[in-house]
């Protein structure tokens, strides 16, 4: 279920008692907290990190996994099928977004959510689009808020969408525990224009639209993508990336997409891989923050926001190098 709230919602309640409402389960409570580590306001900041850390012991026990699939790949209707799938067992889903390409928006969610048709309307699930700040950092940063907010409501399971390009599965990537990259059953071209990065990130392959006139299709394509992976080395020797075909329009192989997901968890976690995994990204994350505070201070201050138009004419123009520009604007910010 969709759920959103204004910043006016927040300052009725202080940071402690949000912080029980959320962990009461109550989804009000969690809107509004969303709400306050999105804000951009210097006090709603604060509270926000008081927040975080107040619920941090709580939070960070479910299964965090990322999807990124070209556009048409079906992504919205699987992690329908998928979340759908997942609230009939009995867990709670939270989907998130990171779209850092969409500054107009908010994220695709918002306009996919016709297509989460049962997620949005489930009890048991919670769908919320990124943050519209523009930077992927930025974004980024609070989809790993929101994620840990949505654990501390007791959603077992986060499903992190990203909607954008280049870089955003990586960012992605650096969120979850696992990472899902959907395909679509026509291979050839499609095969040569995939991203060795990409695929390097990638713990399983789903091949979907495997039904109907399309499932030898998936089949096939299935067999190219496996030969292909076969080629790179595997990022961890306890897990070979396993290629997988799918519906997402009917549900055929979710069940066995998520026993993929099960056992690539379990694997891990008793070696103590994904605490390890999660404490780099911990750090990534600090920088990600700090490099979003940086941004943040060019954007905003006001010395600099009248400077640096200048500076960038007179590199562009030739006039000045770029080492002292950067020395000039690394100055400007205390660097």
């Amino acid at each position: 279920m969709s759920d959103a709230s204004s910043p006016a919602s927040v300052s009725s309640a202080s940071v402690p008692a949000l912080g029980e409402a959320i962990l009461a389960g109550e989804r009000a409570a969690l809107a509004r907290a969303i709400t306050l580590v999105e804000s951009r306001r210097a006090d709603h900041r604060r509270q926000a990190q008081a927040l975080i850390q107040q619920l941090l012991p709580k939070a960070g026990k479910a299964i965090r996994v990322g999807i990124t699939g070209v556009p048409g790949v079906g992504k919205s209707t699987t992690i329908d099928a998928l979340g759908s799938y997942l609230t009939a067992k009995g867990h709670k889903v939270a989907v998130l977004a990171v779209d850092p390409s969409s500054t107009r928006s908010g994220g695709s969610i918002l306009g996919d959510k016709t297509r989460m048709a049962r997620l949005a309307v489930d009890p048991c699930a919670y769908i919320r689009p990124s943050p519209s700040s523009g930077t992927l950092g930025g974004v980024a940063a609070k989809t790993r808020e929101t994620m840990l907010l949505c654990e501390a409501a007791g959603f077992d399971v986060i499903l992190v969408e990203t909607v954008g390009v280049g870089q955003s599965e990586t960012a992605v990537a650096d969120l979850t525990d696992f990472f899902l990259v959907l395909m679509l059953p026509n291979a050839g071209d499609e095969l040569q224009g995939i991203k060795k990065g990409i695929i390097e990130l990638a713990d399983m392959i789903a091949v979907n639209k495997a039904d109907g006139a399309g499932a030898a299709a998936a089949r096939a394509a299935a067999a190219q993508y496996q030969a292909a992976l076969h080629i790179l080395a595997p990022a961890s020797p306890l897990w070979s990336p396993p290629v997988i075909t799918i519906s997402g329009l009917t549900g055929e192989g979710l069940e066995a997409l998520w026993s993929k997901v099960e056992a690539h968890r379990a694997r891990h976690e008793a070696k103590g891989l994904i605490a390890e995994k999660r404490r780099r990204q911990d750090v990534k994350w600090m920088w990600a923050m700090v490099q979003d505070r940086l941004q943040a201070r060019l954007r905003h201050d006001p010395a600099l926001k009248a400077r640096t138009p200048e500076l960038e004419a007179a590199v562009a123009a030739g006039r000045l190098a770029p080492t002292l520009a950067a020395e000039e604007i690394a100055q400007a910010l205390g660097l």
